[in-house]
């Protein structure tokens, strides 16, 4: 192709000086052409040069360089060429990624930091906000939480993957200080678990190692909830995790559907032999509204197969703009008691009901409210025989899309005197506390 376009060139530059040597010696015995001569001339010669260029052009494999001209349209052999060309030696790629991302592949790296200064104006010697959960430091600086997420996702073209996340701070004990066993086995470990997208139908999604319960509007971690404190019902009536299976199976993007097979409650090692059972149903009917049903059953309790722990979990959201949000929650449980000890069999049972409200006017601003009433006359989750119930109202200010803050008003009470006050730890109905959290979240997604 190079040693055409060069003959090409050479063939139109001779032709063009012998044909102006010609021009010359005709101008020079002939006798002075009239200026209509000279414009034909100057547009044959004009007409001739643009040839030449089409014929160059062609060679080298590019549209002829024509001034926009209607005179002047490009030669129809100019097009093929340019497309044969493109198709074979410039074909279509997907950009490599760079940096992190293209270093991570498709894992991608994620986290936050959770801190918050607590006051309670109860004073109590213990230093600690009664029946709460994460937040229970009161009158001081505390660590809620440090979060590390690693995390390869799945779908119908790349089935294998993964989810690991490790927790640090007051949070991560509490957790896993629900089960002895887990603060010597996996005391830092939040969730980890293999990730398989079956070929069955549209694809169905399992799911093997330790995972957060799908139960509750409420999660571990205080960035993805509204509040910055947790509520009574994700304290005292659902568990936090499983350590089993499940899985999921979405039938179309309105429903879909999840089964589980665990081991229990906040247990990776299992203090019976038997298996605890779930099963969850998500209807999304439009963008707007959606329902989770949850249900889960088994044997909890420590060497007993017989007696069984029944939870049912439902979360409604209703989302009328996007600046206005609600959540409603309600929770029953109940767990058959000595059925095993050959005793009178009794029933223990708990409920409770959560509402939330939030207003978003802008991505700066957010304020969000939540009440709550939870019922456990008998004493078996808070182990003591009360009816609780809580009022929250929470300012948010999100300084960037990775750095919020939250200034929260909490009131807690009673009907059984259970909160402290004082020096002396005077058992009263009632607790005032006030926190301002500090999250900051970051992820490796964010440099792609």
């Amino acid at each position: 192709m190079r040693y055409c376009f060069r003959a090409g060139a050479v063939i139109a530059l001779a032709s063009f000086w012998l044909a102006s040597i010609s021009y010359a010696q005709d101008q020079a015995s002939a006798p002075p052409p009239t200026n209509d001569t000279i414009l034909r001339q100057m547009q044959e010669l004009q007409e001739e040069v643009k040839a030449l260029r089409a014929e160059v052009s062609a060679l080298k494999g590019a549209p002829p360089s024509t001034p926009a001209s209607p005179s002047a349209p490009a030669p129809a052999a100019a097009v093929p060429a340019q497309a044969a060309v493109t198709s074979a030696s410039a074909p279509a790629t997907t950009p490599v990624p760079t940096g992190l991302a293209g270093l991570l592949g498709p894992t991608t790296l994620s986290g936050f930091v959770d801190t918050y200064y607590g006051f309670n104006p109860n004073h109590p010697s213990t230093r600690q906000n009664g029946l709460r959960n994460f937040d229970v430091n009161s009158n001081q600086f505390s660590l809620n939480m440090i979060e590390l997420v690693a995390d390869k996702s799945v779908d119908t073209t790349n089935r294998l993957g993964y989810h690991l996340a490790l927790g640090f701070g007051q949070a991560m004990n509490m957790v896993n200080s629900a089960s002895p066993t887990e603060l010597g086995f996996d005391q830092y470990l939040k969730e980890g678990y293999l990730e398989y997208m079956a070929p069955v139908g549209k694809g169905l999604q399992i799911n093997v190692g330790k995972f957060v319960t799908p139960n509750g509007a409420e999660v571990i971690e205080t960035k993805d909830n509204w509040n910055y404190s947790r509520s009574l019902l994700f304290s005292w009536a659902i568990p936090y995790f499983h350590f089993g299976a499940s899985a999921k199976y979405a039938f179309n993007s309105k429903f879909a559907v999840t089964g589980y097979l665990v081991n229990g409650w906040n247990n990776s090692i299992d203090n019976n032999t038997g298996k605890t059972l779930g099963a969850s149903f998500a209807w999304t009917p439009n963008a707007k509204f959606s329902v989770i049903e949850n249900y889960m059953g088994g044997p909890e309790q420590s060497n007993d197969n017989q007696d069984w722990r029944h939870l049912l979990d439902t979360v409604i959201t209703y989302n009328p703009t996007p600046k206005l949000s609600f959540i409603a929650n309600y929770d029953y449980g109940h767990e058959d008691i000595g059925a095993a000890q050959e005793r009178p069999f009794t029933l223990a049972k708990w409920s409770g009901l959560a509402g939330y409200v939030k207003y978003a006017p802008n991505d700066k601003w957010a304020i969000a409210l939540r009440a709550e009433y939870f019922d456990d006359n008998q004493g078996w989750t808070t182990g003591t025989a009360q009816e609780l119930s809580e009022f929250t109202a929470t300012l948010q200010r999100a300084f960037s899309s990775k750095l919020i803050s939250r200034l929260e008003f909490r009131r807690d009470m009673t009907d059984s005197r259970t909160f402290l006050r004082g020096p002396a730890n005077t058992p009263v109905s009632g607790q005032n506390t006030v926190a301002l959290g500090l999250i900051y979240a970051f992820s490796s997604a964010d440099a792609k």
